[in-house]
């Protein structure tokens, strides 16, 4: 890492780290990097998908593993027999091996083995999860997959993260999707559900926490309490509004 990151702690006692990098934390301080796992990726994952025998599901980006080990943890607990398969990117190796030293909270000690492998040797598998992570750029990483039923979208906003956010970046999550997937993201910001809505996703609008907002986006219609966003008429109210593209950056 060519700058120092430094622990920060969040409102649920868990900790982040916040990068200079970036100049952001990787994670919301107010939500809580736990809670906002659970809330805003793993959660939702399971109420979509708790029949499937199976999960395809692809991390962007890796950064301490939160999402990845709080997924495991939380089909641990509740004794959920889905067998599943992650897939991730991260571009800082340095960080990855510091994993195995992270403070993470007491919740995750029951999989400190799947820690220290992943922070050593960037693979783990058992009977039932498989995690596949490589030390690359995500944009060069995703052409490289197929048949992801779940995306966990939370790289680093879009101001600091651009690349990640675009309507050509998505263009490349579509085309590895499986039959029935949903990209699940914090970010609410009109340019970007206007990239993804540009990829013919249908927009859905998320409560957590019965007053936070995060954004699901399908590539099929979902039953439930999920709000269907009407795009085209936002663009009508906001004609200025516009997707996120590879070269306006």
């Amino acid at each position: 890492m060519s700058l120092p990151i430094k622990y920060k702690q969040t409102s649920d006692g868990s900790y982040t780290l916040y990068s200079p990098k970036y100049n952001q934390c990787f994670h919301n301080v107010n939500d809580g990097a736990l809670n906002e796992a659970y809330l805003k990726y793993v959660i939702p994952t399971f109420n979509l998908y708790k029949s499937y025998n199976q999960l395809n599901i692809l991390d962007i980006c890796f950064g301490i593993g939160y999402n990845t080990f709080a997924t495991i943890v939380y089909i641990l607990q509740n004794n959920i027999k889905t067998k599943v398969n992650f897939y991730s990117a991260e571009l800082d190796e340095e960080l990855i091996n510091s994993l195995k030293n992270f403070d993470y909270p007491k919740e995750f000690d029951i999989i400190k083995n799947i820690i220290n492998e992943v922070s050593s040797n960037y693979y783990y598998q058992d009977n039932q999860f498989t995690i596949s992570l490589s030390i690359t750029d995500a944009r060069k990483y995703i052409p490289t997959l197929s048949n992801i039923d779940v995306v966990y979208q939370d790289p680093f906003s879009s101001d600091v993260n651009y690349e990640l956010w675009t309507k050509e970046y998505f263009a490349d999550i579509v085309s590895i999707l499986s039959n029935k997937a949903v990209i699940l993201t914090y970010s609410i910001a009109t340019p970007v559900r206007l990239s993804m809505w540009e990829n013919n996703l249908y927009i859905y609008q998320y409560i957590y926490n019965n007053k936070r907002k995060a954004t699901i986006a399908s590539n099929y219609l979902l039953t439930g309490d999920y709000k269907l966003l009407d795009m085209q008429k936002k663009l009508i109210c906001n004609p200025d509004a516009k997707a996120l593209e590879d070269y306006a950056n």
